[in-house]
């Protein structure tokens, strides 16, 4: 049996985080590590105590919201969001933290990940935000394509 590389390991754990999403677009997770060790996840919904889409719709199909568009009509807190809230809620640094994510950071979690201290970011699947990416470079936050079938790395950033 062969082990698993670090890469594949919190992967596969942010996969696992977004089957808890109640997301009816799209099932994000996300996992916060530093030092190899999970300092936090979080996976995309709605706030605490506030109904979830998955039991009254979703606004953005309501209003016809094209994918990657105007962020803020939807009820959700996105996953990367909620590790870095759920981070800072349980006292943990996320100064050089890596975060493992099912999908590509839009630009407003680019920026919490930016303003986190965050120094690295896996993505399994890419997502179309160039606002997002451009951040990234002048921040300086790496931006790193995982294929779990394949397990191999691809720098995007």
């Amino acid at each position: 049996m062969e082990r698993p590389s670090w890469q594949q390991y919190f992967m596969e754990m942010a996969y696992l985080v977004s089957k808890r999403s109640t997301c009816l677009r799209r099932k994000v997770g996300a996992v916060l590590v530093r030092d190899n060790q999970i300092i936090a996840t979080g996976y995309n919904g709605s706030p605490k105590g506030v109904p979830h889409c998955s039991e009254i719709g979703c606004l953005r199909e309501q209003q016809n919201v094209p994918s990657g568009k105007n962020h803020e009509l939807c009820r959700g807190v996105h996953a990367e969001q909620n590790a870095i809230i759920q981070a800072a809620i349980n006292g943990s640094s996320t100064r050089g933290a890596i975060l493992y994510c099912t999908n590509q950071p839009c630009s407003i979690c680019a920026r919490l990940i930016i303003n986190a201290e965050i120094k690295t970011v896996y993505i399994a699947e890419t997502y179309p935000d160039e606002l997002g990416e451009e951040l990234f470079r002048e921040a300086g936050v790496e931006l790193i394509q995982f294929d779990l079938k394949s397990n191999t790395l691809k720098k995007l950033i």
